[in-house]
């Protein structure tokens, strides 16, 4: 049975993370940056200043709302995660260097998609029972594209819902669980016979730090988020630097094989990764899955922000694209190609290598800064995709329902920390994927109220 399901799933996570869906998610990107005039580009330093700036800003949000850097915080804690360390590396192996560059690529139209999909997010939400802002892809179809488009709404809240369980929580659990197991071992601290009592401690402690969180509500995610992601991503650059600091002189000739690969990755690879469309595609894919640019979830925190002005919040959405693809991604990329680690092209890798490019040029000791980047990437994460399937949750069951969710979703950090996941990693990606559809479809319609907005916020804002 379990064959049946592997293989069935197989053919869809083909199609959905193949080169029909890729064009998709990159054509909506480019449709939108030309009628936008790139703005992702031109206001690229707009972009900046809006958010750096309320990074010092300390004020309290309004009863159900988050302030709007606590919001792109939470966007950040549920893109920042295990797939900035694992994917990138695995694009690498399997796409060659020049994975990265079409990374960019993808990333560079991304921070348009998912301006758009802010803007639309803040623009349409609503307030739920509680007093509580909501929105999000279901919300932006259902107030922007009216009744005969709600079952649209209905199946991106449907497949959110079911990726959340995997995408979101196991399979993040278990990457902290591998990292402590790694860690202690290393330094003799577990043996093996101790890492199930370890990996199952590690679960129940995670399971109910995450539902006292998420019990919290909106405000103590965000508070938690604007705490937890400056400092982990911080930790993770700081790290990484110092790799390209100590191989500086590598710097010129890793770039120039990151353009040369993208064209002509036999020419890097040794003829190991001999296709073109395939590093183009592991590029874009791993790009995409990193930065959520298309899938619309990001919007969700987005819709809570304490704000009346969406464009303005919409360039927080290009400011995270940025962070995750071009500053974060980066970073690693640079790690494993710098570091001088053996790459296995054209073999499945993940966290391991960028783990031992750490190692090769720190020694043994930096597994304990790596493990705590990980768990810190791993567990913002867990707390940012609960508040999206919370979300998709209440959009078909009612709020009610969210007690519920949030109880099983904390539990599933059981069964994360102690099961094997690849099926379930499997099919939380393809479900991942299919989130994308609804959302593409929707944001390309309503590409029309978004020029609207924009120029409406140039004749308050003075926005050229």
């Amino acid at each position: 049975m379990l064959e049946v399901i592997s293989s069935v799933n197989e053919v869809i996570n083909n199609f959905i993370w193949g080169v029909p869906a890729m064009i998709c998610i990159i054509g909506v990107g480019l449709y939108l940056s030309i009628r936008t005039g790139f703005i992702q580009i031109r206001r690229f330093g707009y972009s900046i200043r809006c958010t750096i700036g309320r990074i010092f800003r300390k004020r309290e949000a309004a009863d159900g709302a988050i302030t709007p850097f606590q919001a792109v915080c939470t966007a950040l804690a549920a893109t920042v995660g295990t797939g900035n360390i694992a994917g990138v590396a695995g694009a690498i192996a399997v796409g060659g260097p020049g994975a990265v560059f079409w990374m960019w690529i993808s990333a560079l139209l991304g921070m348009c998609t998912k301006f758009a999909e802010v803007t639309l997010a803040v623009h349409f939400r609503e307030k739920n029972a509680a007093g509580d802002y909501v929105g999000g892809p279901m919300y932006f179809i259902k107030n922007g594209l009216g009744k005969k488009w709600m079952w649209l709404a209905y199946a991106f809240a449907l497949f959110g819902t079911c990726a959340v369980f995997g995408t979101g929580n196991a399979t993040q659990v278990n990457t902290i669980t591998a990292a402590i197991d790694s860690a202690l071992l290393n330094y003799g601290l577990l043996s093996g016979s101790g890492v199930k009592l370890c990996n199952l401690i590690i679960g129940i402690v995670i399971c109910l730090v995450v539902g006292l969180i998420l019990i919290g509500g909106i405000k103590r995610i965000g508070r938690v988020t604007e705490k937890l992601v400056p400092l982990m991503a911080l930790l993770y650059i700081i790290l990484s630097i110092g790799v390209i600091a100590l191989n500086i002189e590598k710097v010129p000739a890793v770039f120039a094989s990151i353009f040369q690969g993208a064209f002509t990755p036999a020419g890097v690879t040794g003829g190991v990764v001999g296709s073109f469309f395939l590093s183009m595609k592991k590029g874009v894919s791993r790009g995409i899955f990193s930065n959520e640019a298309g899938l619309g979830t990001g919007s969700i925190a987005h819709a809570c922000a304490d704000t009346q002005k969406p464009v303005k919040q919409g360039m927080f959405g290009i400011f995270e694209v940025f962070m995750d693809t071009i500053v974060i991604c980066t970073m690693t990329a640079l790690v494993v190609l710098l570091s001088g680690v053996e790459i296995p092209y054209g073999q499945n890798a993940g966290a391991e290598l960028t783990i031992a490019g750490f190692t090769k040029v720190y020694g043994n000791w930096v597994s304990i800064f790596t493990a705590i980047s990980m768990c810190c990437f791993a567990f913002s994460t867990i707390i940012g995709w609960g508040l999206y399937g919370s979300r998709c949750v209440e959009f078909l069951l009612g709020s009610k329902s969210v007690k519920v969710f949030t109880v099983l979703y904390a539990l599933v950090s059981i069964a994360g920390a102690t099961m094997d996941l690849g099926l379930v990693w499997d099919i939380s990606e393809t479900f991942n994927g299919l989130m994308a559809i609804p959302n593409l479809i929707a944001v390309f319609l309503l590409a029309p109220v978004v020029l609207k907005l924009i120029k409406t916020h140039k004749e308050s804002e003075g926005f050229q």
